[in-house]
């Protein structure tokens, strides 16, 4: 499964590099164009010292932890948001009859390794985040665990997203912000959100754990919002909890399937 994977990003990266000049300059436009987040914060805090008790370099942790486990999403797994145009277009159908599955086929749907350059900025920043805090060495074993478990959540997002548009065929935008959306919530410090909001994104949409209770534990501060030091340390579990689910969905939307008969 990993190999066939491979072999179809590499396919794709192939024919994108034919043209390596149009392929270096929107790499370079994909890294830029993601800065622009980092420059938003950054004005933010030529105006203030600390943002919901939390410090430029805090903040850009957090940022930099979640935009890295998205970026990575968004590059392997996003084109599983093309599901609706397939079905509309009765191409599903080949995908389907394929002996590869149809979720590795959709999320390796016209791969575009130029999103690459965002990879690299959010890893760039995390780097700098971690290296301007002096982050406690006892700690930073949490920074490998969470970057991984938000790769998982979004993962798995994209996948309920897939497969709720076997039901809501022509509302991709819906689905998108719980992607994309979801990505945007967790660029800033929680605790600048309503403690509503916050319950809900920790006890029914995990995003919490993406790198708001797990970078609590890295930066050594406690919840503003009083949750249970245990907290920080279960988001592996949650996150698998989201992938079984998503994969439930995703095996249910494909049998409930109706082809169009192309």
């Amino acid at each position: 499964m990993v190999r066939t994977y491979l072999l179809l990003i590499w396919t794709w990266t192939r024919a994108a590099a034919a043209y390596p000049a149009s392929f270096a300059m929107m790499t370079l436009l994909g890294f830029v164009t993601a800065a622009i987040d980092v420059g938003v914060i950054l004005v933010v805090f030529a105006n203030t010292t600390s943002l919901a008790g939390f410090s430029r370099d805090e903040v850009l942790f957090l940022y930099g932890a979640a935009s890295l486990s998205f970026t990575i999403c968004d590059t392997f797994v996003s084109n599983l948001d093309r599901v609706s145009q397939h079905i509309k277009a009765g191409t599903l159908d080949t995908i389907l009859i394929r002996p590869v599955g149809a979720w590795l086929q959709l999320a390796t749907d016209r791969f575009n390794a130029t999103r690459i350059g965002r990879i690299l900025q959010a890893a760039l920043v995390l780097g700098y985040a971690i290296a301007a805090l002096g982050v406690d060495v006892r700690r930073a074993w949490m920074i490998p665990v969470m970057v991984v478990t938000g790769i998982v959540i979004f993962a798995a997002l994209w996948t309920l997203a897939g497969a709720l548009q076997f039901v809501l065929t022509d509302a991709p935008e819906v689905v998108n912000a719980f992607t994309y959306g979801s990505q945007q919530l967790n660029q800033y410090p929680l605790s600048i959100y309503a403690r509503d909001l916050v319950a809900g994104v920790t006890y029914v949409l995990p995003l919490a754990f993406v790198n708001w209770q797990p970078g609590l534990y890295v930066l050594g501060r406690a919840d503003p919002f009083g949750t249970p030091e245990f907290m920080r340390f279960i988001g592996p579990a949650a996150a698998l909890a989201l992938a079984l689910l998503a994969a439930l969905a995703w095996r249910q939307g494909v049998r409930h399937y109706r082809s169009t008969g192309s």
